[in-house]
């Protein structure tokens, strides 16, 4: 029998009196009704030539790759490969053999390269600049004290002391640490010397702790900790101390160990690099305990002035801590440093206020009367202060410093320095001091005022 369409609409046959006869009825229940299967297989054949493109296919390996090479590195099968160096302060660069990821430093423009890309290069600095730097050391510079020495000055002390008073009243020596105390504790050496990830004992974790936290660190030999110890102990004290004793663990614990890894390994460890961030998180702390002695020293090198400064670069610091620093910085007897660490704060743009501005105008025209030939660095910083506060410098300053550069010059920058300052506007010294004052500042800018509260003695 011959296949009947399915009438649809009304296309079929005519219904007697709004009914379809019964024998109708029948014939279509026989039919087979035809869906559109044609038309779904060709959408989904259609859909199925549609490949991925050549951009994401990229993104797709590239992201697998990088999980790949993580689960490696967890477990311990990554191949060592070579990097490039991505940044160098001279006109050569060369390459690392150490197996430890490491931290570069600043390039010539101070910028220092993603952390993922730049690790194991190291900082190679141009022996001009660093012989210039050399000029203006501390020829004597006074013998660095660690946290074994504080300590053991503090134990005789108070043993000399409370030794005496005891044996007046009774007779008995003053009670030292429990056996069962120094035997935990040089257990917690033990771990931390071969520390590499993981959990921490819990007994140091309570070292912040203590009235005698200092003590009872020394006791773990902070000197024989590895890098990750180092970082992990960082995260701990600048999150559980007082910025006071956060300072003590920096300037006797921290900044000793990054310099001992600069001098040996000539770049930083990575994790010792990220250490010195974590102690951001007391910035207070992290100026007075490391950035400030470390200038103060009058032995910091170039090398170690750019791996530090490239901190100041990459992270967030309030504008009152930042400010307070620069004051101190113009303020001290000058090295090198100082111009790297000036240059790197003013690069950050803060809105700082006129008696800091002050102050770093009076530390560049002291330098009037310097016979010594200053380094690039000093005219770097100069032209850094022309450039960003140009118009919050008095027409007073502007023109003692106009003088400074003619008596210390540097042809290309000095050009620059003088365009930036004398096609600029000046801020109204009647509103901020007398003219007065302003002059006397610039005259005697060899003794700029201490308006720096923050850095008081400690």
């Amino acid at each position: 029998m011959p296949k009947a369409r399915k009438s649809r609409g009304g296309g079929g046959e005519k219904s007697v009196g709004g009914m379809v006869a019964l024998a109708d009825q029948i014939l279509q229940g026989d039919m087979v009704r035809v869906h559109s299967r044609v038309k779904t297989r060709e959408k989904r054949e259609e859909n199925e030539d549609e490949y991925v493109d050549e951009r994401l296919s990229r993104k797709i390996l590239e992201q697998a790759r990088i999980q790949q090479e993580e689960l490696q590195t967890e477990y311990g099968l990554a191949p060592e490969v070579k990097k490039k160096p991505a940044t160098f302060l001279g006109p050569d660069s060369q390459n690392a053999d150490s197996d430890d990821e490491e931290w570069p430093a600043l390039g010539e423009a101070g910028a220092v390269e993603e952390e993922e890309s730049s690790c194991g290069t190291e900082v190679v600095v141009d022996p001009q600049d660093e012989e210039a730097i050399q000029m203006f050391m501390n020829k004597n510079p006074p013998m660095r004290r660690t946290l074994a020495d504080i300590i053991m000055e503090k134990i005789t002390e108070k043993q000399t002391e409370v030794g005496t008073v005891m044996s007046d009243v009774s007779g008995r020596p003053m009670p030292d640490l429990d056996p069962r105390v120094i035997e935990v504790y040089r257990g917690v050496n033990k771990v931390l010397s071969k520390y590499r990830s993981g959990k921490l004992p819990k007994a140091f974790k309570i070292i912040p702790a203590l009235s005698n936290w200092e003590q009872v660190l020394y006791l773990t030999e902070p000197e024989t900790w590895t890098a990750a110890a180092m970082y992990q102990a960082t995260r701990i004290f600048s999150s559980n101390l007082k910025e006071r004793m956060a300072q003590r663990f920096y300037n006797l614990v921290l900044l000793p160990r990054v310099r001992d890894d600069i001098a040996e390994y000539k770049k930083l460890n990575f994790h010792l690099y990220q250490a010195l961030k974590k102690a951001l998180f007391k910035p207070g702390a992290w100026f007075k305990g490391i950035l400030i002695p470390l200038c103060e020293s009058g032995t910091c090198t170039l090398r170690e002035a750019i791996i530090i400064g490239s901190i100041l670069t990459k992270c967030s610091i309030p504008v009152l801590h930042s400010s307070a620093a620069m004051l101190k910085l113009a303020e001290m007897e000058y090295n090198g440093a100082n111009s790297i660490f000036l240059r790197l704060l003013l690069d950050k743009k803060y809105a700082l206020p006129f008696r800091v501005l002050d102050a770093l105008a009076g530390h560049f025209l002291s330098f009037r009367n310097e016979k010594r030939v200053l380094p690039v660095l000093w005219h770097q910083s100069l032209l850094t202060l022309a450039q960003r506060y140009k118009a919050d410098l008095a027409s007073e300053q502007k023109a003692a410093l106009l003088e400074l550069i003619k008596v210390q010059t540097h042809p290309p920058m000095s050009a620059e320095i003088r365009r930036e300052l004398q096609n600029s506007e000046s801020r109204d010294l009647e509103t901020t001091m007398p003219v007065t004052m302003a002059i006397e500042l610039c005259k005697d800018a060899r003794s700029p005022p201490q308006l720096n509260p923050c850095f008081s003695a400690s």
